[in-house]
């Protein structure tokens, strides 16, 4: 290898990381703290050449090498100041990650070597070689046949997300070569395309795909980082997920997933984790950021600079007043999108993104850069909105062009469902967009990504199978995973033989759905919900890179029924603009009738009076959606007319009787969908006119639609 690198050039400063043009590769790295930095490159026997970078300029560290082309391993060795009590970290006997690699090869083994104290002694000096039990950087080959690929663009209103983990989705899928399982060629499998068609989905939105490090406290317990939220690369796709061969060839592979998509029509949304990375507290390893800047990349405790400032529970925190770490970010953010061709982005911890100084502050630079990018600002921008720092808790606290998980409606719908005192009034808001949340400040109901769970909890299947947690395979004593799930086992903690209690618990599943479909906003389903998936009531598989995360094809067999209902209300919500409305209901009268855009009534069909919102022990209400009242246009400018609908929710452990409230619109009203009767179909349909009842069974809802 020595021999072939000839002379460096000086090359540039810009752009940061590795950039092969064809003929070379240039190498540029950030360092404020560094005096010298050495650009390291490995064989594939893992002998290791160094060569000096000489060229500084406003703290970058650059040269480029002629003939040095994709697939090249590499690293860095910064040499600087070792002050830890000043916040100063370098150690050139570690091998530093490049924090702009597009690619990675290897693993790390989290040898003693990996840390630059001696274990048992954070106050000592470690000096031993890292390198050998380093992960390396890969030089990538920038060149890709996109051919005539489009962002489908999606418009929120239209959106339907399935939050999905790359292996867990594919892992056991009989459909599907073995050699490919759990890999991003298999995500985008025909035989899952047309999985996410059956159920309308329109976006995959991958839990974190950046390339990520296994934690090695769960590597001594045997264990993996399943999950993925401890990012080591902000622009590489992670290595395991895809099929073996050579160095980079991961990105080729994300890149063809990602146009197989698009062909479909189907958005590519990641999980993004910007708020810290894998080096964790004091006691951490030196892979990469601490070892070249220390300072400049992380949060640091004020008055106590060898201690880390953390408000994701990971350790660490990323500067978000740091000029260089919202680089790194938008530098990210823009490459996902210019050269990965992705969607949009679900920002992990975003509270932590806000958090300039010690607020969250909506006002931050974060969000300004954001706003102004013409990139990144075109894409779909999800919020976690919340972190662990002091006053954390967001929903609906940030800017206008962001839309976020709607942590409330999460528990709200859950309460209702498993028959909570005095959720009713709170409940239709949640099912109406949530305006108390995002009215106000002039944002849409699309701006509520709704869901019932998500990958951090029990699936929807143990939602109603278990009263409390079960995360024993997890090795923590139980004090891992959320202990307060409002979750309800219908009778029995667990599996069960009762058939009473099966039946109850699916048709639980069905009102979770329903109530999902059939809500203003977006809705996000968490991937095998629709297939009955279980995690046998841990609510915290973080670590379990296993048969208890991932999607049981074969046990999916046996919920065919709840598949096909998912389907139904999956076509009902595309079908009809009434549930996926842009503009919040106004409740006033439709222009050229008497009728509301939306009304509220009793089960006897009157008006839902302030003591009927405020009674305690309401369970049940009839919305009805007019689809006359639709008062935003079409993208051509038309008016929206649709089918008008009643929606009769009957949360009360006994049947109700519920009568059609005399609206003047309508002569006759069919059942369309009925959680309590998940096989209707055509040939069985109801009907009920006006003034009439009809029974509503005990905790279902029942939809109605207009026919004449």
């Amino acid at each position: 290898m020595s021999a072939s690198i000839g002379r460096v050039w000086p090359g540039s400063a810009y752009p940061l990381g590795a950039t092969y043009d064809g003929s070379g590769t240039n190498f540029a790295l950030f360092s404020e703290a560094a005096t010298k930095v050495e650009l390291c490159l490995f064989d594939e026997s893992g002998q290791e050449t160094a060569v000096e970078l000489r060229e500084r300029d406003a703290f970058v560290w650059h040269g480029y090498l002629p003939n040095v082309g994709p697939g090249q391993r590499y690293g860095y060795r910064v040499h600087g100041p070792y002050e830890p009590e000043a916040g100063h970290r370098c150690n050139p006997s570690k091998l530093m990650l490049d924090p702009y690699a597009k690619a990675f090869d290897g693993d790390i083994d989290w040898d003693q070597a990996c840390f630059s104290y001696t274990w048992g002694d954070e106050n000592s000096f470690n000096d031993d070689d890292s390198a050998p039990h380093m992960s390396k950087s890969v030089v990538i080959s920038p060149f890709f046949d996109w051919d005539n690929d489009r962002h489908p663009r999606t418009p929120y209103n239209e959106t339907v997300i399935y939050e999905a983990h790359v292996k867990g989705l594919t892992k056991t899928h009989p459909g599907i070569p073995e050699d490919i399982r759990g890999t991003y060629a298999a995500v985008a499998h025909p035989a899952m395309i047309a999985h996410y068609k059956k159920h309308g989905i329109t976006a995959v939105e991958l839990m974190p795909v950046h390339q990520f490090v296994h934690d090695s406290h769960l590597a001594d317990r045997g264990q993996r980082n399943y999950w993925g939220y401890n990012t080591i690369g902000f622009f590489a796709p992670h290595n395991d997920y895809a099929t073996p061969g050579k160095p980079g060839q991961q990105v080729q592979e994300f890149k063809t997933m990602v146009k197989a998509l698009h062909a479909e029509g189907l958005e590519v949304i990641l999980d993004v984790v910007y708020n810290h990375t894998a080096e964790g507290n004091q006691l951490g390893p030196t892979l990469s950021f601490r070892g070249i800047d220390n300072v400049n990349y992380y949060r640091l405790v004020d008055e106590d600079q060898k201690h880390y400032y953390d408000t994701t529970g990971t350790g660490n925190t990323l500067l978000m007043r740091s000029p260089h770490v919202l680089q790194l970010i938008m530098d990210s953010l823009r490459y996902w999108v210019t050269e990965m061709h992705v969607d949009g982005f679900r920002f992990d911890l975003a509270s932590s993104l806000a958090r300039q100084f010690h607020e969250v502050d909506r006002l931050s630079a974060f969000f300004d850069l954001v706003q102004q990018d013409p990139v990144v600002s075109q894409t779909k921008l999800i919020a976690e909105p919340w972190d662990i720092g002091y006053d954390g808790y967001n929903v609906g606290g940030f800017p206008p062009l962001w839309t976020e998980w709607n942590g409330k409606y999460r528990d709200t719908v859950r309460d209702y469902w498993r028959g909570e005192p005095a959720t009713l009034a709170e409940f239709a808001s949640r099912l109406t967009g949530s305006a108390d949340l995002f009215e106000d400040v002039g944002r849409r109901p699309y701006a509520s990504i709704n869901f019932v769970t998500e990958h951090d909890g029990f699936t929807m299947h143990d939602l109603v199978s278990y009263n409390g947690k079960h995360n024993d395979a997890n090795g923590e004593g139980g004090a891992d995973g959320e202990s307060n799930n409002s979750s309800w086992n219908c009778g029995v903690e667990g599996e069960t033989e009762d058939l009473e209690i099966i039946a109850l618990r699916e048709q639980q599943k069905r009102n979770f759905l329903a109530t999902l479909f059939l809500s203003q906003g977006v809705p996000m389903l968490l991937h095998g919900d629709e297939l009955g998936r279980t995690q046998q009531g841990n609510n915290n598989v973080y670590a379990q890179d296993n048969e208890l995360a991932w999607i049981d094809w074969e046990r999916a067999k046996d919920f065919e029924v709840l598949s096909d209902f998912t389907a139904r209300l999956a076509r009902l919500r595309h079908d009809h603009p009434v549930f996926r409305r842009r503009r919040h209901f106004q409740g006033r009268v439709v222009k050229g009738s008497e009728i509301t855009d939306i009304g509220w009534f009793t089960p006897a069909g009157e008006w839902m009076s302030d003591d009927d919102w405020e009674s305690g022990f309401a369970k049940s209400v009839t919305v009805f959606l007019n689809g006359e009242g639709i008062r935003e246009p079409d993208l051509r400018g038309e008016r929206v007319v649709d089918d008008s609908f009643f929606l009769l929710f009957n949360g009360h452990h006994e049947p109700i009787a519920f009568t059609l409230p005399e609206i003047g619109a309508g002569e006759r009203w069919h059942v369309e969908i009925d959680s309590a009767a998940p096989m209707l179909d055509d040939a069985e349909a109801r009907s009920v006119k006006l003034g009439e009842a009809i029974d509503v069974e005990a905790r279902s809802v029942l939809v109605l639609r207009k026919v004449f």
